[in-house]
């Protein structure tokens, strides 16, 4: 199908060493939808980039509520391009805005983004120091961000809900590369096809296939962002879905790619429903052996069946108790925060059993139903 888009190029600020036919190092891709705020810190803080050899390409996707207002304000600031398509999804919007970059190598960022002044010198002396064809940066929590972005943020880099792996850990065998701040060799990128159709996990399936290319891929842990994420429970629980989903659609594509670290999640979602239900067990013998104890005949079974429901309740919210006080302090050391740190428990529950849930529904349909990817009811807008 033609994609119908409208686009400007504003006008282009060049760095003092170039000229107006001088390519850009780096083309910064940015898809966007409905965020035009999210745009105007991301662009601001592009602004004060000590390295100013870049190039901005905006693509608003389907957007009803665009940044074009938002992104002319920088006209006399920043050599940025801006385009409009009809909604297709992050991956997709993603390639339109390659398509139409000028870079030797190409960083996607998500438009929740904003940067340290030193972020791009970071990937240039590590690009300068030990070229790679690809990379990929860690993200951190803002000063300025809500506590509950801190929290999310905390349950999405932790060791003790993600093992560490999207939290710039430089003992990885390999690394990743994530959409929120992804890079690579434009050349590369384009043999390779750039981002896939897949709605969700669609950055995970083009790092895997730079590691199937031969390709060289390194974690840069001085190039990180701030990442705000999803700002509610609710949103979080669907990105985190979402990605469990993915998981399972990622196997498919790529078997062998399931590692057990990508199990846990449902392992302990399972284990949480289980010590759940056996809190319930607990419960209901509690309160049958007290109905018995005021009975005439069954006072001493009922006392029996009082203390031992109470040790089956006691005996499944222990874990739960010890993993929440784990948590609980870990953030506290991190944040130093006490609100932060509470709130990072059901952060790290929703995480771990949202992620958990998705991947084992996505295990049903594909693995023992046998649906495939495009069958699935996964196929929602993934904004929402």
């Amino acid at each position: 199908m033609e994609c119908h888009a409208s686009q400007f190029v504003l006008r282009r600020v060049l760095p003092k060493h170039a000229t107006r036919d001088t390519a850009m190092k780096y083309s910064l891709i940015i898809p966007v939808f409905n965020r035009p705020d999210e745009v105007d810190e991301l662009l601001g803080s592009l602004c004060g980039q000590t390295l100013q050899d870049f190039e901005v390409v905006v693509v608003e996707d389907g957007s009803s509520v665009p940044c074009r207002s938002v992104v002319e304000r920088y006209a006399d600031r920043l050599a940025v391009k801006y385009y409009t398509k009809p909604n297709s999804g992050p991956g997709q919007t993603r390639n339109y805005g390659a398509e139409r970059s000028q870079g030797e190598y190409l960083i996607v960022l998500d438009s929740d983004c904003v940067l340290p002044e030193g972020y791009l010198q970071a990937v240039d002396d590590e690009l300068r120091a030990q070229p790679c064809d690809a990379f990929g940066g860690p993200d951190r929590a803002h000063e300025s961000f809500t506590p509950v972005q801190k929290a999310i943020n905390y349950s999405m880099t932790s060791f003790f809900t993600t093992g560490g792996i999207r939290g710039g850990r430089k003992k990885l065998d390999k690394f990743y590369p994530r959409s929120f701040n992804m890079g690579l060799r434009a050349d590369l990128y384009r043999r390779l096809g750039g981002f896939s159709a897949m709605r969700f996990g669609e950055d995970i399936d083009l790092s895997i296939r730079i590691f199937e290319s031969g390709a060289s891929c390194r974690l840069f842990p001085e190039a990180w962002v701030w990442h705000k994420r999803r700002t509610d429970w609710r949103k979080f629980f669907r990105q985190v879905f979402n990605s469990g989903i993915a998981r399972i659609n990622l196997m498919k594509r790529h078997p062998g790619s399931l590692k057990l670290v990508h199990l846990l999640p449902a392992v302990f979602t399972l284990g949480v429903l289980t010590l759940l239900l056996i809190f319930v067990l607990g419960l209901v013998v509690a309160v049958l052996g007290l109905v018995a104890a005021f009975s005439t005949t069954g006072c001493n079974m009922g006392l029996l069946g009082v203390f031992g429901g109470a040790a089956l309740m006691v005996l499944a919210l222990l874990p739960l108790l010890l993993y929440s006080l784990l948590i609980f302090c870990d953030s506290w050391r991190q944040n130093r925060s006490l609100r932060v740190a509470a709130l990072s428990v059901p952060a790290a529950f929703i995480q771990l059993m949202g992620y958990g849930m998705g991947f084992l529904k996505a295990w049903w349909l594909r693995c023992v139903c046998g649906r495939n990817e495009e069958l699935q009811a996964f196929r929602q807008t993934f904004y929402k």
